[in-house]
């Protein structure tokens, strides 16, 4: 018998769990290290005989607390984050949007939504662990099922080396992508193409959890308006920070 996908009419839009992997791990640290105090609540080295508790306990508490977090964010922050970003946006309704590591399409759909006679754009390399069920046929299944087809354009493209001209989208927008790049020039690459891309008088939104004070950096250089938001620390976990950059429009004057 066919198993049914986890998505679909029946099951409604699924925009996965992020980062399953290190939830994962975060758990399994926790549990093993409270099964180990349990066990063995101390352990003898020669003469010295050293108490585990409360210090496993307390780590196995807090890898356990973590992944918690994490998966909290995946099932309700990462929706009123995406919220929050959209926020940032004056939306007429008539923007070009690229979402740059669009995943299974929550920030690229939500912008989708706030558009009438504008598109919306996703590209990714839909590396696995990055998200559960993370792909192209997730993404286009959730496309259909929140209904905005005819809104939305998906191509399979790397963030460092897009194949769009100058000043193509008024609107970029980037949650959790650019910290999956590695090292410092790729990111800057990565900058520079939202830079790049970006239409005069529009705007670029990237959220991540690290790097973004580099990701400011590298925008002011190109020129860009610079606002960097502090870190959510109640909302998102790992607590999440936006920078929010526009270019100047034609003939403005700061």
């Amino acid at each position: 018998m066919a198993v049914k996908p986890n998505y679909g009419p029946n099951y409604g839009p699924n925009y996965g769990i992020d980062a399953p992997g290190v939830i994962r791990n975060l758990m399994i640290a926790g549990v093993v290290l409270v099964a180990v105090n349990v066990v063995w609540p101390r352990i003898s080295l020669g003469n010295v005989e050293l108490r585990l508790f409360p210090g496993f306990v307390y780590s196995g508490a807090f890898c356990i607390l973590g992944g918690l977090l994490m998966l909290l964010y995946s099932k309700v922050g990462k929706f009123r984050h995406r919220d929050r970003m959209l926020a940032r946006v004056t939306w007429t309704g008539a923007e070009t949007v690229l979402d740059a590591g669009t995943g299974r399409g929550l920030l690229l759909i939500g912008a989708a939504k706030q558009l009438t006679t504008g598109h919306a754009t996703g590209i990714d390399i839909w590396n696995a662990e990055d998200l559960s069920g993370n792909g192209p046929e997730g993404l286009l299944a959730n496309i259909a099922l929140e209904g905005v087809e005819g809104k939305t354009t998906v191509k399979s493209e790397d963030a460092r080396q897009m194949s769009f001209p100058d000043a193509s989208f008024d609107v970029v927008l980037s949650n959790l992508c650019l910290h999956n790049i590695y090292d410092p020039v790729g990111r800057r690459k990565a900058c520079l193409e939202i830079a790049r891309v970006l239409n005069c008088g529009g705007v670029a939104v990237i959220s991540d959890f690290r790097h973004v004070r580099e990701y400011a950096r590298v925008f002011a250089e190109a020129g860009l308006m610079v606002t960097l938001y502090t870190p959510d620390w109640l909302r998102t976990y790992p607590p999440l920070r936006m920078v929010v950059a526009r270019k100047a429009a034609p003939g403005y004057q700061p």
